[in-house]
């Protein structure tokens, strides 16, 4: 790992506190992230605003992108409300848009313990009493930061969903990233077909993080420490989040834990009706659990096109499109459930 990198975000930090010296103690590169770069960065300042020793992490735009994804100045913005919100995220610290600084644009937040490792998570032994407690507490975080909706302050550049449903406006959207892959995928065109003949009346639009799910928060033993990567966010359902929470995608081989591989649904939505008073219609979830599969799978593709465009060379990447034909097995079965439940 670069130390001209590093020192090149501690000269940042120390002239943004006022710091008379900026030591760099630890930088490395963190795993994850495959959208966006993530580096590790524990500090030691002396003088100004923050005069002591910070473990912190830097993020910082890759070389490509996909196009939900939000800019990291917007992602900034995002998170800050999230923060004051009292949602436990990072704290956004700093942002530098000038890209001559390190030759991209980066903010740096504060660093959560634990891990967020998906395979570590739902493969710890907790106890039942403990899966209830943090299941309820994913409920909690949602409420907290869909309490923010729209006007809000700083968040302008957020789209409103047409016509005000967010569930139309999504389908409406996956057909256009659909028609620019230029490959058949009958089983996508299928599901979105059903996804817009049954969309339900839709809820208040709020701000979603729209991709909170196992492998985005951090876990310190028991306790949740930090709900990660907020590149995604913008006003929606908020069954959206819910609903992705509790997708097939992300449990990790604990599909009996519907909610990320880790706890029940009852839990989820419990811990959600405790905060923001509102009960949530189950069917509602599963709707959006089918949306989030189609969701998936165009951004796996979308994923799969960098690598093989030659914009951003990436195992990961091209992994990441081999995926698809396990989601379109996932809709194909739980479409079938869920008609089968009616």
């Amino acid at each position: 790992m670069s130390n001209g990198l590093a020192e090149t975000f501690a000269d940042f930090i120390a002239d943004r506190t006022g710091a008379r010296e900026a030591r760099v103690v630890a930088f490395n590169k963190l795993s994850g992230g495959a959208i966006q770069d993530n580096f590790g960065l524990t500090i030691a300042l002396t003088g100004g605003t923050h005069s002591s020793q910070h473990q912190l992490v830097v993020r910082q735009d890759a070389p490509s992108g996909v196009p939900e994804s939000l800019t990291r100045p917007q992602e900034f913005a995002v998170l800050k409300a999230a923060f004051e919100a009292g949602v436990t995220a990072p704290q956004p610290l700093w942002l530098c848009e000038d890209e001559r600084v390190s030759g991209h644009i980066f903010y740096v937040m504060t660093r959560a313990a634990g891990t967020a490792s998906p395979k570590q998570l739902v493969k710890t032994e907790h106890s039942p009493q403990a899966r209830s407690k943090l299941t309820r507490r994913f409920g909690e975080e949602l409420a907290r930061l869909h309490s923010i909706r729209p006007p809000a302050a700083g968040l302008d550049f957020l789209p409103l969903p047409q016509s005000q449903h967010p569930a139309l406006s999504r389908v409406s959207l996956y057909r256009r990233y659909l028609a620019e892959i230029a490959e058949p995928h009958p089983v996508l065109e299928w599901a979105l077909n059903w996804l817009e003949d049954r969309a339900p009346e839709p809820g208040p639009t709020v701000l979603c993080h729209c991709d909170f799910r196992t492998g985005n928060y951090m876990m310190d033993g028991d306790e949740l420490t930090a709900v990660l990567d907020w590149e995604f966010a913008t006003w929606s359902d908020p069954c959206e989040d819910l609903g992705w929470l509790c997708s097939r995608s992300w449990r990790f081989g604990q599909d009996l834990r519907e909610v990320g591989g880790m706890g029940d649904k009852t839990d989820l939505l419990a811990g959600y009706q405790d905060i923001s008073g509102t009960d949530i219609d189950p069917r509602h979830v599963s709707y959006w659990e089918v949306m989030a599969l189609v969701r998936w799978a165009m951004i796996a593709l979308q994923q799969a096109r960098r690598h093989m465009s030659g914009e951003q060379r990436s195992l990961e990447l091209a992994l990441t499109g081999r995926m698809v034909p396990q989601m379109e097995l996932d809709l194909l079965q739980q479409i079938r459930q869920l008609e089968a439940a009616q």
